[in-house]
């Protein structure tokens, strides 16, 4: 296992330095979901939830939450994002919603938070533009499922 970074040689948190590290084009996607009865997801695919465009409002959420994800996280360093795409889909069999998240960057440190806090901060939007109809919704299968660039290189989620 490696070694955790965010801790010195004493056990204390601090934030890596990255001024070493290589420049490189970075990406990541991240995914998950927002589970609710049939007629709940039924307000949003017929828009008819009280609050509005519950997808669209719950894009414009995730892609904020992204850019302020180093406000969030306390050893996050601040990145350059140069794209954050949400796709939000409506799945009967779960029923719910499916939420994806695309975050890029060049720079010397990845966007794996970025990704994983726009997931989130999409499907608390969901629960909340809903919850007036059920608050039994469950957010759950948060998880990174692709990462690119940097010196680890590669990485993508068994599906």
């Amino acid at each position: 296992m490696a070694s955790l970074t965010h801790f010195d040689a004493e056990g204390h948190a601090h934030m890596v330095d990255v001024s070493e590290k290589a420049v490189t084009a970075r990406v990541a996607v991240a995914e998950g979901y927002v589970k609710m009865t049939p007629e709940t997801l039924d307000l949003v695919t017929e828009g008819r939830a009280k609050k509005g465009d519950v997808m669209g409002v719950a894009r414009l959420a995730g892609i904020m939450g992204a850019k302020q994800t180093a406000s969030l996280i306390p050893l996050c360093h601040p990145l350059p994002v140069t794209k954050v795409a949400l796709d939000l889909e409506p799945d009967p069999a779960l029923p719910g919603i499916r939420i994806t998240a695309t975050v890029k960057t060049t720079g010397q440190t990845g966007v794996e938070m970025e990704a994983l806090t726009a997931v989130s901060v999409a499907a608390l939007t969901v629960y909340d533009m809903l919850k007036a109809a059920e608050k039994g919704m469950q957010i759950g299968g948060i998880r990174l499922t692709l990462k690119e660039g940097g010196k680890s290189g590669r990485y993508e989620a068994a599906t």
